[in-house]
């Protein structure tokens, strides 16, 4: 890896202090750049970062199963196109399928609308020793629910405060609970729609209602904004991390998360027999 993509390690608090929201911030998207040229600004250092992570990342996570203590979950929440399947291809591809969950959250079935709406998310929370990554969350129910009017307003406000906490029983019961909001330009989610429009092998990614949603980008923005001044905690941060490049998106989540896991410390459990006693015939 080149000196300068090893010094965005030595300086991670630098890259962290500007996607990471502090607790009951205002932070307007409006204000915030999707480009963040100064993060990574070389792609091929970017990439030679992403793999490093990508290859430490995944040994962590075979210390982490090992030691079956705790849990790491990895939410990305954000709008169409923003990037969901390409972080976790990104960031992610390099573990073994036994070790990271991905669960996405689409339109709740018949079943799940039954429960209350935290039901669903807690069943897919990671067990001990799992790293877990949701494709859209629990925060769909005070985002598309509240933009779309799916639910009473007072219900929708409820549910902020109800989010805080279960996400701090979840922290306080061992799962580290990492939330970025991918972050890109109403310009580049045009670009990338077109581009599922133009080429016939991505025309399956396409769905007509994502310009219904598109229609309504400053609805969503403005619950976006509550979103995150409302639910950015100590305890679970949202990270706004710039979208609009996705390979700059990735080496930014990749160097979190590698840092989490790090300051996780997973250790191989101590054996409970003296393994030089024992001899294999």
């Amino acid at each position: 890896m080149s000196r300068q993509a090893l010094g965005w390690r030595m300086d991670y608090d630098t890259l962290d202090h500007a996607i990471r929201i502090a607790p009951k911030a205002k932070a307007p998207l409006k204000g915030r750049d999707p480009l963040c040229e100064h993060l990574f600004p070389d792609k091929q250092e970017a990439e030679e970062a992403l793999r490093a992570d990508a290859k430490a990342i995944d040994a962590m996570q075979d210390v982490l199963w090992a030691e079956r203590k705790r849990a790491l979950l990895v939410v990305l929440q954000g709008i169409d196109t923003s990037g969901k399947d390409g972080t976790v291809r990104g960031v992610f591809n390099s573990c073994g399928p036994l070790g990271v969950a991905v669960t996405a959250f689409g339109k709740p079935s018949e079943e799940e609308l039954s429960h209350d709406y935290l039901w669903r998310v807690h069943k897919a929370v990671p067990k001990r020793g799992m790293i877990g990554v949701f494709n859209r969350s629990h925060y769909e129910d005070v985002l598309v629910v509240k933009v779309r009017g799916l639910a009473p307003a007072a219900e929708v406000e409820r549910r902020y405060e109800q989010i805080n906490a279960f996400e701090k029983h979840l922290t306080e019961n061992g799962v580290t609970v990492l939330k970025f909001m991918l972050h890109i330009s109403k310009d580049e989610q045009r670009k990338r729609l077109q581009e599922r429009l133009d080429d016939p092998k991505k025309h399956w990614k396409f769905n007509p209602g994502d310009l219904e949603d598109r229609a309504l980008w400053d609805d969503y923005v403005a619950a976006y904004d509550t979103m995150l001044e409302r639910c950015s905690t100590a305890h679970a941060p949202w990270r706004v991390t710039p979208a609009d490049k996705k390979w700059r998106r990735n080496a930014i989540i990749s160097a979190v998360v590698r840092r989490t896991l790090e300051e996780m410390n997973p250790a191989y459990p101590k054996a409970e027999f003296d393994p030089k006693a024992i001899t294999i015939e």
